[in-house]
This record gives C-alpha cells, sequence and structure tokens, in this order.
C-alpha cells in the first residue's frame, strides 16, 4: 500500500489548488482516502474523507463549502480541490488510507496507510 501526494504549492488568500493522492497496491474500493493537514505548531487535523465502499464524504467545518473531495477508479487518485483558500489553510496535507468515513466522522486513528505530505502556503 502506496500513497503520493501531491498538488501543494503557494497561492494568493482566495486562490485555488487542488491536490492529488495517487494510490498504489491496492484499490479505492479497499479504503477510505482521507486528507489530514498540519500547521506549524498545531496538531494534525482531519480535512476531508470519501468511502467509495460506503458513497461517503466527510469535511471538517473549518474546509465545508471551499474544498471538494473527488475519486477518480480509472487512475487510482483522490483529488481534493479547494477553493478560497485562506492563510489558516497553510499547512503540510497529507493523504491516507484508512478504514472508516462517515458523512460526519473521520478520525485519524482510522487510518494505518500514510503518504508523504504537500505543503500548502497561502500568502500574499
Amino acid at each position: 500500500v502506496q500513497l503520493q501526494a501531491s498538488g501543494g504549492g503557494l497561492v494568493q488568500p482566495g486562490g485555488s489548488l487542488r491536490l492529488s493522492c495517487a494510490a498504489s497496491g491496492f484499490t479505492l474500493d479497499d479504503y477510505a482516502i482521507g486528507w489530514f493537514r498540519q500547521a506549524p505548531g498545531k496538531e494534525r487535523e482531519e480535512v476531508s474523507c470519501v468511502s467509495l465502499s460506503d458513497s461517503s464524504a466527510y469535511y471538517a467545518n473549518s474546509v465545508k463549502g471551499r474544498f471538494t473531495i473527488s475519486a477518480d477508479n480509472a487512475k487510482n487518485t483522490v483529488y481534493l480541490q479547494m477553493y478560497s483558500l485562506q492563510p489558516e489553510d497553510t499547512a503540510v496535507y497529507s493523504c491516507a488510507a484508512g478504514d472508516i468515513c462517515y458523512n460526519d466522522y473521520m478520525g485519524e486513528g482510522d487510518y494505518h496507510y500514510w503518504g508523504q505530505g504537500t505543503q500548502v502556503t497561502v500568502s500574499s
């Protein structure tokens, strides 16, 4: 099981980015895929997840309405489209594969396979 996150960068406030999480060694039907982020000096937090097997998706309140998670089975890749980015979205974003993603819940402890992070910096 391997996950490769990419797509981070520097963007101005109000801008957009799309992160990609390419999975290998399993299919997207096998695990839920979650996005997490960790800002300097802060604990890692859940951002969003998707479970194709359960047809569920979760968004943290801080990103609801601004971020959209999607999956491309053919490419075995999960995307996190981020709109209206703000400085407080600055963090290292990581993707992980796990067991649970409900519409109203995701938890870091349920994710067992982690990819490396990609830096997102929102600054003018």
